[in-house]
């Protein structure tokens, strides 16, 4: 049996980071078209997802509500105050008023505060350990610093980012796995830490032994001279050979047992601090050793390898953990313990703040006085400084504390901790940035960007100033801070009063995660009067946990059905003001400078009956609609004109300019002469401009006149010849200046601005107009308006090129008409150039091909010009644009015969359009998408901190969409899919910055099991008692606190509003949670009670019964839960499930069948004894599946007369089993199994085998490496084309990092095609880092000649085919014997999510 294995979701949360001036975007340059917005990169890592964000200077905007309450309760208006002399005048009796003039002054800049922006994401094939900023003698000349990325198999990866590709590019990989310290058995359990020299001389991986490998870097012209080198091979090879420096051999005997090393800055050479334990202590021997921790400081002496022994400090607390290095100004580090804070300068001298009555415990180094009611703990923490002398230790609960360093010069003399500032998230990383800036990352929740800055606050009379807090957190975030209410920095008292300079810290940004997933379910989630399936999973910790709730399709609810509407041919919903007309000129109404635009028309088109009907409504009532014109004939396009102030409808054979009440203005019938023209397919309108393109492949161009109202014709002479054929066009405003326009023609007094004619003046203003065309040969052109001089010429776009750029040709000749062409896959259907984005929208292109790909590129600015003095092909302007593909899907589409020209033929046409569209989900959120109709419709959203995701609809198919505010609503949508015309609203809440829509049910604790029941969802909570809830022993000292042990309560909570509708705390550990044949929840609890007791459990049996609901609770129906049974058992019940209706259950290491007898008491009725510890129990009809952590995966059978449990295989190698569970596919059945090495098995039954005695032994057909542990699955039904009774199984299973992964089965053909693709793959595509996908996959077994790796395909490889161009598919499946389009059909068919 054969799978594949692909990646729902990628790992979520942060583990490493690091701040850095990574793209070219985050230097400044002397352009007057820079954005400066943009000031640093952060560079995250989670597991093997590297991703790459901006940090930019985003202006506040105030929320609508707020700037109208504030401009509400202030006599004059924001912006209109008077100008000098009006109040004068005014009080003077002169009743000269201000009337609205704009304030010009020079405080007109909005407040800004930092902002993360997603950049770029790779999912590399290796762990990463650790990341660091490095410069180059390259970065000399560019300013840019490089990325320095470990792996877990001691591997060194150097990146920069190229500006040609916009993407990192490897400049070398270093790799240590063939190390002599790595050939250690236990090695695979060790993790690499990376460090850096703060002057980028030299960088260091951490290696098993108590060893280190230095990679040296050149920074100047003199190392080069020093070893002969050359400076351009510098550049390519910037670094000199690195060597491994053993501690024990090269440094100090006694420097063993490495617990931390960093480098610190200020001193000429590298200088490495390392914490080490020579001798290995724990708790039960700090009678004989305590102190036994190490600090040793010593330099680096590159060129001759000696590495001198600065300072050595003794007798430090056993339990320390890490260093930090402080500021150059200062010197030394701090150590940070479980119960102290320690600075060690150079000179050895020691200062310990200790935070709880345990420090002086466990240790005998000397103490500051221990505060009263000082009781933290520390373990868990992460420090990080704000600036020389201070710093925050952010506790494991997200408790920030501000620890000062009281020094005399470059003494110290006491270190001061402040009470709790605020809690923040979990952290795992914590790095300082510029200007103030701190990131924690998190890998159970959301990672936080907090500003820090000073402020002087002056201090009461009489307190004392050591009292008062050194910091403090500002309760608001920077969202809420503006201009008129930012602190100064400065506070002036009286000649008396005294400041204090204070810390202050707020909270910028955010980066969402959930964090890890504990346990999955599947709920049906009621939108309207559907029901549709959620992946409910357990996610997060502590504070930060609750329920991540996962849905495959973007989920909507219908509001209301709009059939008098209809509109199968399309939709069009916009706004239409009331004109005046003064001299034969329309002027606008002007509405109220605070009103809100919202659509005031909308116009619908059917092709039934023959030839069509449209109609022209708007809002009658409250929610009525009232349908004033209906006119014969099939609309193709319509939108706003002149202003707005006038429709714009274009038909299959005329244009038409109507009045806002529907009536016609103007008509101009699509002639040639007195022969009509082909039907006229597609349109644009871009006010004044419109674009019509007709079925025989011709355009037309027309321009509105401002002045008169109508519309003529425009020359098209300077595109070419008039019989020239596009398969598609649009318009684009550029209403940002984000199009920068190089000419040679142009005089020093004009304006690059595209626009000159008065009508485009008038509408765009400074705003610049373009088309966009694509000829059939595959040439995408852009044309400036209204002068149509060609600027963009690209003829990579219908290879769906990974970059598009000008190739600078003149305007593409038109192809031979005779015989007429033909259409092919490969012509471009569908074009749209657009915004995309949310805070911050950039320019996107948007590509669809007849073969079903469509294609996402962002639009990016580039400085590559040709020689202005000599033009190419005589073109005078060019673009300084280039296109970088973000996204790619492809779609099975159902093909219609083009020739068919019938009636029936035309109304089963299915219409494939992008549709762009605005919408706020919520008060405070802008999104700018586009809808993609047709037989696969789907939403393409870009969001700030996720980039640009497709997600589907959801529907059948969708003829017809628009974004309607006309019931005041500006997160409506009016579509008209297989269920008729209707108006849509997204679920709230929605997150759509991942692969899946997810919506956050925070919960402020973490769950560990979760299952569903029809009427209700089962969730675990905790609590801290002994069996009897009693204190067992009282805390003898001052800060001494108690132990606690977890406990776990039952919660039967409703997904309607997830209220918790009742709860049961059996004081004790939940360990395992299950149905039994749907009637009852049976739960498996285990009590701890220390290491001198054994452990014991239970086994407890519940019922959901319905009750009259309270009326005050506004539900309909309430349930509550029924203890029937509790069975105690002497060993911790792990595991549980029902089989054949009965529990199955594990006690230690022995396996139960219960029966319920008279739905009172348990009854056992077969036992077994297994291994040693039972984690995993899965069941199909009569087959138990039992994993063990130690001895793998048993097949048993269980039989009911006589009652009897029989071993039929067991898988004999030793694992520590996390899960198991059946996997089954055309009457095959295979055991796939997850180890806490992260390796995924596929196992196989098969008696008729010789090798496997009579089945006795499982063998194992497959081996996969995932690097990550899986602690839950859920195995779905997939049913394909051919319907087969018993249906595929897909396996779903959530890890410890956040990711969710699917595993498919293959058929024989598919995977022999598949299999070969990842083979070539492999060897013919670029990977970041250089790292090897089949090495990254492959599980070291002995037992076998070669790896088991063919039965498991990989995913994450295989999806790299479908990101390819179409010109490089085709070359790698022509050198593996297949086509294109068939290894496309196997992809698509096997990578969906359920």
């Amino acid at each position: 049996m054969h799978a594949l294995r692909h990646e729902l979701l990628p790992p979520s949360g942060v583990d490493f980071a690091i701040a850095l001036k990574l793209t070219p975007s985050t230097i400044p340059k002397p352009l007057p078209k820079h954005d400066p917005s943009s000031f640093l990169n952060i560079v995250t890592a989670r597991s093997n997802i590297l991703r790459v964000y901006e940090v930019r200077h985003q202006p506040l905007v105030t929320p609508n509500h707020v700037d109208s309450e504030r401009q509400r309760r202030v006599p004059i208006r924001k912006g209109t105050e008077p100008v000098e002399g009006e109040v004068e005048m005014d009080h003077g009796g002169e009743d000269w008023v201000n009337l609205g003039s704009v304030k010009a002054d020079g405080q007109q800049d909005a407040a800004t505060a930092p902002r993360l922006y997603f950049v770029k994401e790779h999912a590399v094939y290796g762990t990463i350990t650790g990341m660091e900023r490095v410069r180059t003698i390259s970065s000399n000349e560019d300013q840019l610093d490089r990325l320095l990325v470990s792996f877990k198999d001691a591997k060194i990866a150097l990146l920069e980012w190229s500006e040609s590709t916009h993407d990192l590019v490897t400049v070398s990989i270093h790799t240590y796995e063939r190390a002599p310290q790595l050939a250690a058995l236990d090695s695979a359990l060790f993790q690499p830490t990376l460090r850096a020299d703060p002057l980028s001389r030299c960088a260091a991986l951490s290696l098993p032994k108590d060893s280190i490998a230095i990679l040296p870097f050149y920074q100047t012209q003199a190392e080069l001279d020093l070893v002969e080198q050359d400076l351009n091979l510098a550049r390519d090879l910037p670094y000199s050979p690195s060597f491994i420096l053993d501690f024990i051999a090269d440094v100090d005997p006694d420097l063993r047992n490495v617990v931390d090393f960093v480098f610190l800055p200020g001193y000429n050479n590298p200088t490495i601090a390392v914490l080490s334990q020579a001798e290995k202590t724990w708790v039960g021997r700090l009678k004989e050793y305590r102190d036994t921790a190490k600090l040793y400081i010593f330099t680096l002496d590159l060129l001759n390898h000696t590495y001198p022994v600065i300072t050595t400090v003794e007798g430090l607390p056993y339990d320390c953990t890490s260093l930090l290095p402080c500021a150059a100004s200062l010197g030394g580090v701090v150590i940070l313990t479980s119960n102290a804070l320690i600075h060690v300068d150079q000179a050895a001298r020691r200062v310990a703040l200790p935070v709880n009555g345990w420090a002086a415990r466990v240790s005998d180094i000397p103490v500051l006085p221990l505060e009263k009611d000082s009781d933290l703990t520390l373990e868990g923490s992460h420090l990080v400084f704000v600036d020389e002398k201070n710093f925050f230790a952010i506790r494991k609960d997200g408790m920030i504390h501000s620890v000062e360093i009281v020094s005399d010069g470059r003494t110290v003399s006491k270190l001061t901790i402040s009470p709790p500032l605020a809690q923040t998230t979990i952290p795992s990383f914590a790095c300082q940035l510029s200007n103030g800036l701190l990131f924690v990352g998190s890998t159970v929740g959301p990672s936080v960007l907090l500003k820090t800055y000073r402020v002087d606050e002056e201090l009461p009379w009489g307190t004392v100033e050591s009292a008062s807090p050194a910091a403090v957190a500002d309760t608001h975030t920077a969202m809420d801070i503006d201009d008129e209410d930012a602190p100064n920095g400065t506070v002036s008292g009286g000649p008396t009063s005294r400041t204090r300079s204070v810390i202050h810290v707020t909270l910028c940004d955010s980066l969402p995660a959930y964090g890890p997933i504990s346990d999955l379910a599947f709920s049906l989630s009621k939108v309207g009067e559907r029901h549709i399936p959620e992946l409910v999973a357990a996610t997060g910790s502590g504070h930060l946990g609750g329920f991540t709730l996962f849905q495959r399709d973007l989920p909507v609810r219908v509001k209301r059905k709009l059939h008098v509407l209809g509109g199968a041919r399309g939709i069009w919903s916009f706004p239409v003001r009331q004109s005046h007309r003064v001299n034969g000129t329309s002027y606008e109404k002007v509405a109220h400078s605070f009103a809100s635009e919202r659509d005031t028309v909308i116009i619908s088109t059917d092709a039934n009956p023959s030839p069509g009907v449209s109609r022209v409504a708007t809002r009658a009532a409250k929610t009525e609609l009232a349908i004033p014109t209906r006119v014969p004939g099939t609309t193709v396009g319509a939108g706003p004109f002149f202003q707005r102030t006038a429709i714009l409808h274009i038909m299959t054979n005329a244009i038409r300019v109507l009045e806002p009440d529907g009536t016609e203005r103007q008509v101009i019938k699509d002639m040639d002469g007195n022969m009509p023209r082909a039907k006229i397919k597609a349109c644009s309108i871009c006010d004044p401009f419109v674009f019509i393109l007709r079925e025989d492949e011709t355009i037309g161009l027309f321009i509105g006149e401002t002045e008169r109202g109508k519309v003529r014709r425009k020359d098209m002479s300077p595109m070419g010849e008039k019989a020239s054929r596009y398969l598609a066009g649009c318009f684009f405003t550029d209403f940002n200046g984000i199009f920068e326009l190089a000419t040679t023609d142009i005089a020093p007094n004009n304006d690059r601005n595209a626009t000159t004619t008065l009508q485009a003046v008038v509408t765009a203003g400074s705003q610049s107009q373009w088309l966009v065309l694509v000829r059939p040969q595959g040439v995408m052109e852009i044309w400036s308006l209204p002068k149509l001089s060609l600027v963009f010429s690209c003829n990579g776009i219908s290879g769906l090129d990974a970059i598009l750029t000008d190739s600078y040709e003149g305007p593409a000749s038109s192809l031979p008409q005779d015989p007429p062409r033909k259409p092919q896959d490969l012509d471009i259907d569908q074009i749209l150039l657009t915004c995309l984005g949310e805070s911050a929208p950039a320019l996107h292109l948007f590509v669809f091909n007849r073969f079903g790909s469509l294609v996402v590129y962002e639009m990016l600015p580039t400085p590559v010009l040709p020689d202005m003095t000599s033009p190419p092909n005589g073109r005078t302007s060019f673009l300084k644009v280039k296109f970088s593909k973000v996204a790619t899907r492809h779609f099975e589409l159902s093909r219609q015969e083009e020739t068919e020209k019938t009636v029936l033929a035309e109304q089963k046409r299915i219409s494939r359009v992008f549709v762009p569209f605005v919408t706020s989900p919520n008060p405070s959120q802008t999104l700018f998408g586009v809808f993609f109709t047709g037989d696969r419709p789907s939403w393409i959203i870009g969001t700030d901190k996720g980039g640009v995701n497709i997600f589907p609809s959801g529907h059948g198919v969708v003829h017809a969409f628009t974004a309607c505010s006309l019931w005041d609503s500006k997160s409506e949508f009016l579509v008209y899919s297989d269920e008729g015309p209707s108006l849509l609203e997204w679920l709230p809440d929605i997150t759509l910055d991942a692969r899946l829509p997810k919506r956050t049910v925070p919960r402020s604790r973490a769950y560990s099991n979760v299952v569903f029941e029809p009427n209700s969802l089962l969730i675990l909570g905790s609590r801290q008692y002994d069996e009897d809830n009693n204190i067992i022993w009282e805390p003898d000292g001052v800060g001494i606190s108690l132990p606690c042990c977890d406990c776990s309560t039952l919660e039967l909570i409703s997904p309607d509003g997830w209220v918790t509708m009742d709860g049961f705390a059996p004081n004790e550990y939940v360990n395992a949670l299950g149905m039994r044949a749907k009637e009852f929840l049976a739960v498996g609890t285990s009590i701890d009670r220390g290491e001198d007791l054994a452990v014991k459990g239970a086994t407890y049996v519940f019922e959901v019964v319905e009750v009259v609901p309270d009326p005050s609770s506004g539900h309909q129906r309430w349930y509550r839960l029924k203890l029937r049974v509790r069975d105690d058992a002497k060993g911790p019940v792990t595991a549980l499930c029902g089989i054949n209706g009965y529990l199955v259950s594990s006690m230690g290491q022995k396996v139960f069948i219960r029966a319920f007898d008279l739905d009172e008491r348990l009854v056992g009725v077969a036992f077994l004894d297994v291994g040693v510890y039972v984690t995993s129990l899965r069941s199909l009809k009569n087959l138990l599946l039992i994993g063990d952590a130690v001895k793998s995966v048993w097949l048993v059978a269980f039989q009911e007369d006589p009652y009897k449990l029989v071993i039929l295989g067991k898988d004999m190698r030793r694992a520590c089993i996390t899960n198991a569970d059946f996997f089954f596919t055309n009457n095959e059945l295979a055991i796939t199994t997850h180890d806490e090495e992260g390796v995924l098995r596929l196992l196989s039954y098969d008696p008729t085998d010789p090798d496997t005695k009579g089945g006795q032994h499982l063998i194992c057909s497959a081996e996969f490496h995932v690097h990550k542990e899986s602690r839950c699955s859920l195995v779905v039904a997939r049913r394909t084309k051919e319907e087969p009774e018993i249906p595929q199984s897909r396996l779903i299973n959530g890890f410890t990092d956040g990711s969710l992964s699917a595993l498919t089965p293959v058929d024989e053909t598919a995977l022999k095609r598949l299999h070969l693709l990842q083979g070539q793959l492999s060897r013919s595509i670029q990977h970041v880092a250089g790292l090897n996908p089949r090495a990254y996959r492959i599980v070291r077994n002995d037992a076998v000649s070669k790896p088991l790796s063919r039965g498991v395909l990989d995913g994450q490889l295989l999806q790299a085919f479908e990101q390819l161009g179409i010109s490089r598919q085709n070359e790698v499946t022509r050198q593996i014997g297949t086509e294109r389009t068939t290894t496309l059909h196997d992809w698509i068919s096997l990578a969906v999510p359920w």
